[in-house]
Protein backbone atom coordinates (compact mmCIF):
# COMPACT_ATOMS: atom_id res chain seq x y z
CA UNK A 1 0.00 0.00 0.00
CA UNK A 2 2.89 2.63 0.83
CA UNK A 3 4.26 1.73 -2.81
CA UNK A 4 0.63 2.77 -3.89
CA UNK A 5 0.08 5.91 -2.42
CA UNK A 6 3.84 7.00 -3.42
CA UNK A 7 2.69 6.03 -7.00
CA UNK A 8 -0.70 8.09 -6.40
CA UNK A 9 0.98 11.16 -5.63
CA UNK A 10 2.69 11.43 -9.23
CA UNK A 11 -1.45 12.16 -10.34
CA UNK A 12 -0.63 15.76 -9.29
CA UNK A 13 2.38 16.35 -12.11
CA UNK A 14 0.24 14.62 -14.49
CA UNK A 15 -3.00 16.02 -13.95
CA UNK A 16 -3.21 17.02 -18.04
CA UNK A 17 -2.41 13.50 -19.34
CA UNK A 18 -4.80 12.09 -17.14
CA UNK A 19 -7.66 14.16 -18.61
CA UNK A 20 -6.69 12.28 -21.93
CA UNK A 21 -7.58 9.15 -19.42
CA UNK A 22 -11.09 10.48 -19.21
CA UNK A 23 -11.12 9.97 -15.53
CA UNK A 24 -10.21 13.64 -14.76
CA UNK A 25 -13.86 15.58 -12.98
CA UNK A 26 -13.45 19.35 -13.32
CA UNK A 27 -15.76 20.16 -10.34
CA UNK A 28 -15.79 23.99 -11.22
CA UNK A 29 -16.37 23.97 -15.24
CA UNK A 30 -15.51 27.79 -15.20
CA UNK A 31 -18.44 29.35 -16.41
CA UNK A 32 -21.27 28.92 -13.74
CA UNK A 33 -22.26 27.33 -10.01
CA UNK A 34 -24.77 25.26 -11.69
CA UNK A 35 -23.39 21.89 -9.94
CA UNK A 36 -23.06 23.27 -6.30
CA UNK A 37 -25.27 24.16 -3.03
CA UNK A 38 -24.27 27.01 -1.08
CA UNK A 39 -25.37 27.14 3.03
CA UNK A 40 -24.77 29.76 4.64
CA UNK A 41 -25.01 30.63 8.43
CA UNK A 42 -28.40 31.99 9.24
CA UNK A 43 -29.91 31.54 5.38
CA UNK A 44 -31.91 28.62 3.54
CA UNK A 45 -30.08 26.23 1.44
CA UNK A 46 -29.42 27.92 -1.85
CA UNK A 47 -29.69 31.67 -0.44
CA UNK A 48 -26.47 32.64 -2.21
CA UNK A 49 -26.99 35.97 0.47
CA UNK A 50 -25.03 38.97 -0.57
CA UNK A 51 -23.83 37.03 -3.68
CA UNK A 52 -20.92 35.70 -1.58
CA UNK A 53 -20.47 32.80 -4.31
CA UNK A 54 -19.80 34.02 -7.88
CA UNK A 55 -18.30 33.58 -11.14
CA UNK A 56 -16.04 36.37 -12.58
CA UNK A 57 -13.88 35.89 -15.52
CA UNK A 58 -13.39 32.02 -15.58
CA UNK A 59 -12.89 32.31 -11.93
CA UNK A 60 -14.88 31.36 -8.46
CA UNK A 61 -14.82 34.09 -6.31
CA UNK A 62 -15.83 34.30 -2.76
CA UNK A 63 -17.02 38.37 -1.93
CA UNK A 64 -18.37 40.19 0.57
CA UNK A 65 -18.98 43.44 -1.40
CA UNK A 66 -21.96 43.54 -0.20
CA UNK A 67 -22.10 42.61 3.01
CA UNK A 68 -22.13 45.66 5.93
CA UNK A 69 -20.99 43.39 8.36
CA UNK A 70 -19.54 39.52 8.13
CA UNK A 71 -21.86 38.88 11.17
CA UNK A 72 -20.15 34.94 11.54
CA UNK A 73 -22.30 34.32 8.64
CA UNK A 74 -19.77 31.65 7.92
CA UNK A 75 -20.48 30.38 4.52
CA UNK A 76 -19.91 27.10 2.41
CA UNK A 77 -20.71 26.01 -1.51
CA UNK A 78 -20.88 22.17 -2.23
CA UNK A 79 -20.36 20.23 -4.94
CA UNK A 80 -24.00 18.47 -5.77
CA UNK A 81 -21.96 14.76 -5.75
CA UNK A 82 -20.34 12.91 -3.11
CA UNK A 83 -16.88 11.24 -3.40
CA UNK A 84 -15.22 8.20 -1.13
CA UNK A 85 -11.24 7.92 -3.17
CA UNK A 86 -9.99 10.41 -4.70
CA UNK A 87 -7.39 12.75 -5.59
CA UNK A 88 -8.20 16.62 -5.48
CA UNK A 89 -6.56 19.36 -6.83
CA UNK A 90 -7.58 23.11 -6.40
CA UNK A 91 -5.51 26.36 -6.97
CA UNK A 92 -6.34 29.41 -5.13
CA UNK A 93 -5.25 33.33 -4.34
CA UNK A 94 -6.18 35.28 -1.15
CA UNK A 95 -7.29 39.00 -2.35
CA UNK A 96 -8.35 42.00 -0.99
CA UNK A 97 -9.06 43.14 2.67
CA UNK A 98 -11.06 41.21 5.25
CA UNK A 99 -14.75 42.53 5.58
CA UNK A 100 -15.68 44.27 8.39
CA UNK A 101 -16.54 41.97 11.51
CA UNK A 102 -14.59 39.26 10.54
CA UNK A 103 -12.60 37.38 13.37
CA UNK A 104 -8.86 38.24 13.43
CA UNK A 105 -8.06 33.86 12.54
CA UNK A 106 -10.02 34.42 9.06
CA UNK A 107 -7.41 36.83 7.99
CA UNK A 108 -6.79 35.29 4.71
CA UNK A 109 -8.34 31.82 5.91
CA UNK A 110 -10.13 29.54 3.75
CA UNK A 111 -10.56 26.11 3.03
CA UNK A 112 -11.80 22.41 1.63
CA UNK A 113 -14.06 20.40 3.27
CA UNK A 114 -13.48 17.01 3.31
CA UNK A 115 -15.75 13.77 3.45
CA UNK A 116 -18.45 16.58 4.81
CA UNK A 117 -22.06 16.46 5.55
CA UNK A 118 -24.62 17.58 2.81
CA UNK A 119 -25.51 21.05 2.45
CA UNK A 120 -29.35 19.73 2.60
CA UNK A 121 -29.02 18.05 5.89
CA UNK A 122 -26.96 21.62 7.61
CA UNK A 123 -28.99 23.41 10.23
CA UNK A 124 -29.87 26.83 8.99
CA UNK A 125 -28.00 28.47 11.65
CA UNK A 126 -25.45 25.96 11.54
CA UNK A 127 -21.93 26.91 11.28
CA UNK A 128 -19.70 24.49 9.59
CA UNK A 129 -20.17 21.48 7.96
CA UNK A 130 -19.25 18.70 10.03
CA UNK A 131 -16.21 17.57 8.04
CA UNK A 132 -12.27 17.60 7.51
CA UNK A 133 -11.34 20.93 6.58
CA UNK A 134 -7.84 20.97 4.30
CA UNK A 135 -7.07 24.65 5.78
CA UNK A 136 -5.99 26.87 3.43
CA UNK A 137 -3.87 30.24 4.68
CA UNK A 138 -2.05 33.26 3.53
CA UNK A 139 0.57 35.14 4.88
CA UNK A 140 0.98 38.07 5.89
CA UNK A 141 4.08 39.32 4.47
CA UNK A 142 6.48 38.63 7.35
CA UNK A 143 5.38 35.90 9.77
CA UNK A 144 5.09 32.15 8.98
CA UNK A 145 1.77 30.52 8.22
CA UNK A 146 1.32 27.28 7.06
CA UNK A 147 -1.41 25.98 4.62
CA UNK A 148 -2.94 22.97 3.92
CA UNK A 149 -3.45 22.21 7.76
CA UNK A 150 -6.35 20.63 9.61
CA UNK A 151 -9.12 21.49 11.18
CA UNK A 152 -12.09 19.32 12.30
CA UNK A 153 -15.55 20.38 13.30
CA UNK A 154 -17.07 18.13 14.37
CA UNK A 155 -14.86 15.33 13.99
CA UNK A 156 -11.41 13.70 15.13
CA UNK A 157 -8.77 12.04 12.99
CA UNK A 158 -5.76 9.61 14.31
CA UNK A 159 -2.02 10.34 13.40
CA UNK A 160 0.22 7.81 14.48
CA UNK A 161 -1.83 5.69 16.04
CA UNK A 162 -3.65 7.94 18.41
CA UNK A 163 -6.59 9.39 18.70
CA UNK A 164 -5.95 13.61 17.69
CA UNK A 165 -8.86 15.46 19.54
CA UNK A 166 -7.35 18.74 18.54
CA UNK A 167 -9.23 21.17 16.76
CA UNK A 168 -6.47 22.40 14.36
CA UNK A 169 -3.08 21.02 13.53
CA UNK A 170 -0.56 22.60 11.66
CA UNK A 171 0.80 20.99 8.42
CA UNK A 172 4.80 21.35 7.37
CA UNK A 173 4.15 23.38 4.21
CA UNK A 174 6.29 26.53 3.44
CA UNK A 175 3.94 30.29 4.00
CA UNK A 176 2.74 32.10 0.77
CA UNK A 177 2.63 35.45 0.93
CA UNK A 178 0.79 37.95 -1.25
CA UNK A 179 -2.19 37.17 -3.96
CA UNK A 180 0.24 34.45 -5.70
CA UNK A 181 -1.79 31.61 -6.74
CA UNK A 182 -1.34 28.65 -4.80
CA UNK A 183 -1.71 24.75 -5.71
CA UNK A 184 -2.82 22.02 -2.86
CA UNK A 185 -4.34 18.84 -3.45
CA UNK A 186 -5.80 16.00 -0.86
CA UNK A 187 -5.68 12.55 -1.41
CA UNK A 188 -8.61 10.66 0.20
CA UNK A 189 -8.69 7.11 0.50
CA UNK A 190 -12.11 6.38 2.17
CA UNK A 191 -11.04 5.79 6.13
CA UNK A 192 -7.91 4.09 6.00
CA UNK A 193 -5.67 7.66 4.95
CA UNK A 194 -6.08 11.22 3.83
CA UNK A 195 -3.34 13.22 2.80
CA UNK A 196 -2.52 16.74 2.33
CA UNK A 197 -0.14 18.33 -0.14
CA UNK A 198 1.44 21.51 -0.94
CA UNK A 199 2.63 22.17 -4.24
CA UNK A 200 4.35 18.98 -4.42
CA UNK A 201 4.99 17.82 -1.01
CA UNK A 202 2.91 15.70 1.06
CA UNK A 203 2.36 18.35 4.12
CA UNK A 204 0.14 16.32 6.24
CA UNK A 205 -1.21 12.57 7.20
CA UNK A 206 -3.73 11.17 8.55
CA UNK A 207 -6.13 8.30 9.17
CA UNK A 208 -9.52 6.41 10.47
CA UNK A 209 -11.42 9.89 9.97
CA UNK A 210 -14.44 9.83 12.12
CA UNK A 211 -17.06 12.62 13.53
CA UNK A 212 -16.64 13.41 16.90
CA UNK A 213 -15.39 16.25 18.98
CA UNK A 214 -16.70 20.03 19.14
CA UNK A 215 -16.46 23.62 17.29
CA UNK A 216 -19.14 23.12 15.05
CA UNK A 217 -22.83 24.06 16.13
CA UNK A 218 -26.46 24.07 15.58
CA UNK A 219 -26.30 20.74 14.04
CA UNK A 220 -29.07 18.22 13.74
CA UNK A 221 -27.89 15.89 16.40
CA UNK A 222 -28.91 12.56 13.91
CA UNK A 223 -26.22 13.60 11.92
CA UNK A 224 -23.64 13.85 14.15
CA UNK A 225 -22.80 10.08 15.50
CA UNK A 226 -19.78 10.12 17.06
CA UNK A 227 -17.50 7.35 16.89
CA UNK A 228 -18.78 6.80 13.17
CA UNK A 229 -15.99 6.06 10.34
CA UNK A 230 -15.79 8.80 7.44
CA UNK A 231 -15.75 6.85 4.13
CA UNK A 232 -17.00 9.25 1.99
CA UNK A 233 -18.90 13.01 2.26
CA UNK A 234 -19.43 15.99 0.47
CA UNK A 235 -16.56 18.45 -0.99
CA UNK A 236 -16.87 22.13 -0.23
CA UNK A 237 -15.26 25.80 -0.55
CA UNK A 238 -15.15 27.97 2.35
CA UNK A 239 -16.81 31.62 3.10
CA UNK A 240 -14.79 32.69 6.34
CA UNK A 241 -15.09 36.55 5.61
CA UNK A 242 -11.23 36.73 3.44
CA UNK A 243 -12.07 37.31 -0.22
CA UNK A 244 -10.62 34.22 -2.06
CA UNK A 245 -10.62 33.08 -5.84
CA UNK A 246 -10.34 29.31 -6.88
CA UNK A 247 -9.35 29.12 -10.40
CA UNK A 248 -9.14 25.19 -10.56
CA UNK A 249 -10.83 22.21 -8.86
CA UNK A 250 -10.40 19.02 -10.05
CA UNK A 251 -11.21 15.59 -8.93
CA UNK A 252 -9.42 12.56 -9.86
CA UNK A 253 -11.89 9.47 -8.80
CA UNK A 254 -10.16 6.45 -7.16
CA UNK A 255 -13.16 4.76 -6.21
CA UNK A 256 -13.36 2.34 -9.10
CA UNK A 257 -10.10 0.75 -8.15
CA UNK A 258 -10.10 0.88 -4.26
CA UNK A 259 -11.35 -2.69 -4.00
CA UNK A 260 -8.85 -4.06 -6.53
CA UNK A 261 -4.97 -3.43 -5.78
CA UNK A 262 -4.16 -4.71 -9.16
CA UNK A 263 -5.99 -2.32 -11.35
CA UNK A 264 -5.03 0.15 -9.06
CA UNK A 265 -1.51 -0.71 -9.54
CA UNK A 266 -2.08 -0.89 -13.18
CA UNK A 267 -3.22 2.46 -13.49
CA UNK A 268 -0.53 4.27 -11.46
CA UNK A 269 1.68 2.40 -13.35
CA UNK A 270 0.70 4.04 -17.18
CA UNK A 271 0.46 7.29 -15.72
CA UNK A 272 3.86 7.50 -14.18
CA UNK A 273 5.06 6.30 -17.82
CA UNK A 274 3.87 8.90 -19.97
CA UNK A 275 4.90 11.12 -16.98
Amino acid sequence: MKQLLTGLLLLIAVSGMAQKEGKWIQLFNGKDLKDWDIKIKGHELNDNFGNTFRVEDGLLKVRYDQYTNFDEQYGHIFYKQNFSAYLLVVEYRFTGEQVAGGPGWAYRNSGVMLHGQTAASMGKDQDFPISLEEQLLGGNGKNPRNTANLCTPGTNVVMNGKLITDHCISSTSKTYHGDQWVRVAALVLRDSVIKHIAGTDTVLVYQQPQIGGGAVSNYDPAVKQDGKLLREGSISLQSESHPVEFRKVELFNLEPYMDDPAKLDRILKKLQKKK
